[in-house]
């Protein structure tokens, strides 16, 4: 994997980079400050950023949701040091793809970068799998709807729907691995409930903070539009308050943020049993 470094500390900065080339990756560079990064990225296409929270010029927060928004398809180590209340969720919320807290071992980084080297391999296989060169994308409209057009079809059908690109990207992977297709994907509770409201799929994967209409709010209105369609959360926050507020608007269950294929995968038959 080609990654990029973002962290304020020279000498982390120096053990990150000696780590991850004997893991047989290529680090392809190191930033101190954070005001050039987004353009660094630009620039390098990273495969993964390791990217720290507290950094002079930008803290990492808002440069995880820059970064999301030009490249979802790049991947986000977050790390941090900090015990501010929140920050593991909101990077999750904001599409980190792994969490690390500072001080960590290296063991502790080449496993949690390898969970996300798992999931960005999956995506990108049944990515592989479901793209046929020339196809237009109103022929793959018209297949999904199709596809969804009796009862028995509708129930192996999901939509997903989270204001993050790469969180989209990576769950649609997972989801198909799980046997399901995956016939919509939006960014905000309202499209949620049009398409939900077409296809009335079996399963629909529910972020819960999104513009226009976060998850929570939408989730009862989802419930009315499509009954029949199994409704799970995904979310940075395993908070026993939530789960149990989720639960009583409707929904089945929950997936927690950074996403993880074994969970994921697991989770699915359930729903559908």
């Amino acid at each position: 994997m080609r990654i990029l470094i973002v962290e304020d500390n020279n000498g982390l900065c120096k053990v990150l980079t000696a780590l991850l080339v004997s893991a047989g990756h290529e680090v392809v560079g190191t930033l101190t400050d954070g005001s050039a990064a987004v353009e660094h990225v630009q620039q390098l296409r990273p495969d993964i950023v390791c990217l720290d929270y507290n950094l002079p010029g930008r803290d990492g927060l808002s440069l995880l949701t820059d970064i999301q928004a030009m490249a979802p398809e790049i991947d986000v180590l977050f790390m941090t040091g900090s015990e501010e209340s929140g920050i593991e969720q909101r990077a999750a919320d904001a599409g980190a793809s792994g969490f690390i807290r500072k001080p960590f071992s290296q063991q502790q980084v080449i496993d949690e970068l390898h969970a996300v080297i798992e999931v960005r391999n999956l995506a990108a296989a049944t990515e592989a799998r479901s793209t046929t060169p020339g196809t237009e994308a109103d022929t793959a409209a018209d297949a999904a709807t199709a596809a969804v057009d009796s009862a028995a079809h509708r129930a192996r059908t999901a939509i997903i729907a989270d204001d993050s690109g790469s969180v989209r990207m990576l769950l649609k992977g997972l989801l198909e691995e799980s046997g399901l297709r995956v016939v919509q994907t939006v960014g905000n509770g309202a499209e949620a409930i049009s398409v939900v409201r077409k296809y009335r799929p079996g399963v629909l994967c529910l972020d819960v903070n999104m513009p226009v209409m976060g998850g929570l709010e939408a989730l009862p209105l989802l419930r009315e539009v499509s009954p029949e369609t199994a409704i799970v959360m995904v979310t940075g926050c395993a908070d026993r308050d939530f789960v149990a507020q989720a639960a009583g608007l409707g929904a089945k269950g929950y997936i927690l943020k950074p996403l993880r294929p074994a969970y994921v995968i697991a989770c699915m038959p359930k729903l559908l049993a």
